[in-house]
Order: C-alpha cells, then sequence, then structure tokens
C-alpha cells in the first residue's frame, strides 16, 4: 500500500509525495488525494489502518491473529486495484 500510495501521487503531480516516510506518505495521500478527491476517505482510513497492525506487528511483538491479518491483506487488495482502476 506504501507503494503504491507514494505511486498515486507521483501520477497525480502532487507537489509533496510524503518522502519515503509510512507517515509522510500517509498524509500526503490523504491531503492531496482524499480531500478533495479523486479517493474516497475511506480509502485514507484504509491506509491509515493497516499501517497501525504494521507497527504492532513490526515492534510490539503482539500476536496478528488470523482473521486480522486475512483483513488486511483484503484491504490491501481494494486500495491497490483503486489506484491502478484510477491511474491505468
Amino acid at each position: 500500500m506504501f507503494h503504491a500510495a507514494r505511486a498515486a501521487l507521483i501520477a497525480a503531480g502532487a507537489p509533496d509525495t510524503g518522502g519515503k516516510t509510512h507517515g509522510g506518505v500517509i498524509t500526503a495521500f490523504g491531503l492531496h488525494l482524499v480531500k478533495n478527491g479523486p479517493f474516497p476517505a475511506e480509502l485514507g482510513r484504509s491506509l491509515n489502518h493497516v499501517e497501525h497492525v504494521r507497527l504492532i506487528a513490526d515492534y510490539r511483538n503482539d500476536p496478528l491473529e488470523i482473521e486480522d491479518a486475512r483483513a488486511v491483506v483484503g484491504q490491501a487488495e481494494l486500495f491497490v486495484d483503486a489506484i491502478r482502476d484510477q491511474y491505468a
């Protein structure tokens, strides 16, 4: 989702692609591609949610339930499909 969001920002000609940090890309995606379109707020929330889950899995060493992992993969698929549909 991170790379798809960066690609969307670049494709849209956003003046700030968020750099190379997850937080920067999430902020730029919301500001440039959700706030005034073309993407719905739900897509921005999905990007934020998956980042939250990633941080828990990577840094808190908390177990991730298989159902949660499946849900995140599903969100990622929808996110990438939306980016592809907009810019393909």
